[in-house]
Formats: structure tokens, sequence, C-alpha cells
């Protein structure tokens, strides 16, 4: 898969999180070969757990795997510090950002560890949102804990 292919799988997630009322984060892991691991999205309000966010959900439906040399963690947001340290604990290889306009995570930390990380400032990812910031903030707010 390439960059678009593999971004349009996390906007994918993303856009099936917005319509069932949660925050529009969604993610994909891909292994060293390109294939599809696993997809999430952020399912924080549909669930009532703080923990589900899309790199993590991603991240448990690929399934346990004795390494994650090599695999690409595909977000359409900037990973929070939660989810950088995920991508750091278990040595997932290079990240692959939609945007960091709206929100700067942890990756500029993780690049300074080692992860290949790429930004790829993605016009739908940016407006997808700040759609959803400009009308729920207090979801918004609750997410990045602020």
């Amino acid at each position: 898969m390439n960059t678009d292919e593999m971004l349009a799988v996390a906007v994918g997630e993303a856009r099936i999180g917005l319509s069932e009322g949660g925050v529009p984060v969604g993610a994909a892991l891909f292994g060293p070969d390109g294939e599809l691991w696993g997809s999430g999205r952020n399912r924080r309000v549909q669930d009532g757990d703080p923990s589900v966010h899309g790199e993590t959900a991603a991240f448990r439906a690929a399934g346990r795997r004795r390494s994650y040399r090599g695999t690409i963690m595909v977000t359409t947001l900037s990973p929070c510090w939660y989810c950088s340290g995920l991508i750091r604990q278990f040595g997932i290889s290079s990240v692959l950002i939609g945007e960091s306009t709206t929100f700067t995570g942890g990756h500029d930390w993780l690049a300074d560890h080692g992860v290949s990380v790429t930004v790829l400032d993605d016009p739908q990812c940016v407006r997808m949102m700040s759609e959803f910031i400009a009308q729920h903030p207090d979801l918004w707010f609750e997410d990045i804990g602020d």
C-alpha cells in the first residue's frame, strides 16, 4: 500500500467514529510488508473507556505479535503522549501522521528516539478535526486531558 492508501484506512476509521458520536481519530497498523494488521478508532465516548484511542484500538486489533519492528502506525492526528508511549514501548518503527495542526502530541519525542515520523498535514484530516473541535469543544478538551 502507498501512503495515501494507508492514510485512507485511518481516515475511514475516524469517519466511523465521528458518525458514532465519538472523537474522529482513526489509526491503522501495517506490518513490515505493508499488510494491514489492524485498524481502529477513538472509542472513548462510545465505550466510556478513556484508554481506547485510535492507536490503541489499531494496536489491539493487530493482535499479539512477536515483534513490531518494521511496522508503520498510521494515524489521522499526532499521537498523544499515551499513544506515543505505546509506539515506543513496542518498537513500532514508523509513524505516518495525517495532521498535527490542531494538536501536536509526542511525535517530536518519538523522532528523537529513533522512530521515523512523517507528518502529512492532510487537508481532510485538518478539516475533520477542526470542525469537530469547533462543534464539540467539551469532548475535545476531555479527550486531550485539558
